[in-house]
Parts: structure tokens; sequence; C-alpha cells
């Protein structure tokens, strides 16, 4: 039985569950895969997901430092293949556009893909349109196999659009997670219609529907248990979060818990002393979903305050909303990207606009003081997510489009 090779930028990754939720689920659909990952594994923690998947992983030399002869040995080989020309005709018109390092890093990498390929991989899907595609197609004409991808949120919109191009008109075909992507996409793509919306949707096993809903109302009723889940990164917000909170009114009785790690994990650390709610944040770190799954049962609200980030990075369709929604917990969020695709502001939650700390705060405040609202919204997005957002019509579209090719 023929499979096909899955290129991911890193794997396990606790920030992927949706990939690995495809994955299984693909699996579980019988189609046969060979994970192949641009980078080890650095997370702490490992999702149970992650535990349930079989298939093979392939590593490849994150840089050429790392294993040098394995990269000359590949390089060696890929000089000899019959398909070698076209191929790295293809990565120098890249590298024209692009001079630089990663690049290369990037040919590199394919070579060593392609070299190592099993016989019994029959195609090449690709998640992310920016590293993991340059070396997934690369590799694809070096091994003489089609390919397709998967887009999802960072690799669309800190792309170049020459970059974008090249790949859409290259690919057999592709899917992406949102409606806001599909159209930008659409408009680079010389073939528009090879491009499809699949949501990727949520497996709702995992998480249990909400008996009981928090009375706290930040007053005589007791406090309300505030949660983010994300990583500590621009494009998450959690400098207007913070300012909001901070702004509240001082008589509410609140406390943030956030979860997820980050490059700005320290520095938010710090703004929120300064801010002088140090003690009323606590940063867990990142966390298996099964902790995931305990603090959003404890908690009366899920905060997340996207924007788009200086580098044009954002977020598509956050799976911790899908998740929050799912456990009957009421969502704050921005009208954001896809965000909106999701949430039905004022009916399955509530969205300001990204990057308005004042109307954050106003948001904030009036769901603190409100359980009864936080119950009905939460109810409402419960229903509605489990109805519009379950994994399975996504993974059956990719399991009718990779089954003719194994």
């Amino acid at each position: 039985m023929s499979r096909i090779a899955v290129v991911v930028k890193g794997y396990p990754r606790l920030s992927e569950t949706f990939i690995a939720q495809e994955i299984l689920g693909l699996e579980r659909r019988g189609i046969g895969q060979l994970i192949v990952a641009l980078r080890q594994p650095y997370d702490p923690f490992i999702h149970e997901v992650h535990r349930q998947i079989s298939a093979d992983v392939l590593y490849l030399p994150e840089y050429v430092k790392d294993d040098p002869a394995r990269v000359a040995r590949a390089k060696r080989w890929a000089e000899r293949q019959p398909t070698y020309r076209d191929a790295h005709a293809l990565f120098m018109a890249d590298f024209a556009n692009e001079p630089n390092a990663n690049r290369q890093r990037r040919w590199a990498q394919a070579c060593v893909f392609a070299h190592e390929l099993p016989e019994d991989v029959a195609w090449i899907h690709t998640h992310y349109l920016h590293t993991p595609c340059s070396v997934a197609r690369y590799a694809a004409h070096l091994s003489g196999r089609g390919w397709s991808f998967s887009a999802h949120a960072k690799d669309i919109w800190t792309s170049e659009d020459w970059d974008l191009r090249v790949k859409l008109d290259d690919a057999a075909w592709g899917v992406t997670c949102t409606r806001v992507n599909l159209d930008h996409l659409r408009s680079l793509c010389a073939q528009p219609d090879k491009l499809e919306l699949v949501y990727h949707g949520l497996d709702f096993s995992p998480f249990p529907g909400r008996q009981n809903y928090g009375k706290g109302d930040g007053g005589q009723a007791g406090p309300v248990r505030i949660l983010s889940v994300g990583r500590a990164v621009e494009k998450k917000g959690y400098d207007d979060l913070l300012a909001a909170l901070a702004a509240l009114p001082k008589g509410l009785d609140w406390h943030f818990e956030h979860i997820g790690g980050g490059e700005q994990a320290t520095l938010l650390a710090d703004l929120a002393g300064s801010l002088g709610i140090a003690d009323r944040v606590t940063w867990r770190g990142a966390r298996p979903r099964e902790d995931v799954i305990e603090a959003t049962q404890r908690a009366d609200l899920f905060v997340l305050a996207s924007k788009v980030a200086k580098s044009g990075d954002r977020d598509g369709l956050p799976n911790v909303l899908m998740e929050a929604q799912a456990m009957g917990l009421c969502c704050l969020a921005t009208d954001v990207s896809a965000i909106p695709e999701l949430i039905r502001g004022g009916e399955t939650g509530l969205l300001v606009p990204p990057g308005n700390r004042e109307q954050l705060r106003d948001a904030l405040a009036s769901l603190i003081a409100d359980p009864a609202m936080r119950e009905r919204l939460g109810r409402a997005a419960s229903n509605d997510v489990r109805q519009r957002f379950s994994t399975d019509p996504g993974l059956d579209r990719l399991a009718a489009r990779f089954a003719p090719l194994l």
C-alpha cells in the first residue's frame, strides 16, 4: 500500500494540534502517511493525539552544519537524477528573488528529502506555504512526484506575493482553512478553482460539555476566572489584553490565567508587573491538552485579543477558540482575520476591534459583571460550533482527494 509524505515545519508541536488531528483522522480513513519534519521537536510536552499517531517520522537536518555529510551525499545523488536540471532551475529562480542562506538551506533539505524518500510514497502534501512548501516543492520535482498543500495563516500573510504565486501555480491543488485565506489566495492564482476551503474543524470527543456555569460577577457573587490559551507572540495581542485588564474598574474581582509558551513570555510578565496586576495573573507556560481542558472547565470567560502583527502575521481560525466554545465557555475575541467566521458577535460570543483596548476593557467589564450573559453566549457557542465545525467533513474531503493517488 502506498502512502503520502506530509511535510511540516516541526513535529510534534503543541501549537499545531489541528495538523496532528488531521494526520490521525486520515490514518483512520486508511490514508498511509510519512511525516517529514524540517526540525526536531522542542516543546516540553506532547498531546494525547500525538501518542495515537502511528506514522513514521523523517527528520531532515535543520541546518546544513547539523549533518554536512548527509547533505553532501544527497546533493551528489540529486545531481545524477534526470530531474535535476529542471528542479534546480526552480530553486535558482527563487534564489534570484531571495538570495539568502535560508533559501539555500531549503534546497539542501529538499535534496535530503528526495534522496531518502521511500519508494512507497506516491505523493507529497505540505502544511504551510512558506518554508515547508519550498522544501516540498523542490523535493517533489527532484523525485518526480506530484504535490499539494494546506495553507493556514502566517505562511500566507508573511510570504511575498511572488513566492505565493509561484507555489500556487505549481501545485496540483491546495486547500486552506478560512474564507479570508481562500479569497486572498485565489486572487493570486492563475487557476483559482484548484484552491478550495476546507475547515480543519475539531474532534469534539476529548472536550466535555459544560455542566455548571459560574455565578461570579466580580462583586458580591464572587470573583471571575478569565482564561487565555495561546503563544506569547505579537499577533495574540496579550499586551492589549493586559492593558485592558489593568484599566478595569478597581472594584471588580477577577483573576487571569494564561497557558502557552512564546518569546514574549518574560516581557509580558514584566508588563503585568508594571501595570500593577501581577498578583492577579498566573502564567502557566506551555501545557498539554489535558491541562488546557482542566483550566477551561475552571474558567468563567475565555479571551483572545488577536491582531495583525507588524510582519503581517495573523491568526487564521484559532483552535483554542473552537475548543473553549465546544466546552460551553463564553468567548471574547477580536474581529480579525477569520475569527468572525467562527464567532457570531452578540450571538455566540462577543467581538471587538483588534487593538482597541478601550472596547476590550468595556467588553470585559460587561461580561465579568453578567454571569447570565456569559452562560447564554457559552451555551449558544457550544451548540453552534459542534454543528458547524466538526472535523469529519474536512477529513472526508481530504481523504477523497488522496485516495485516488495511492
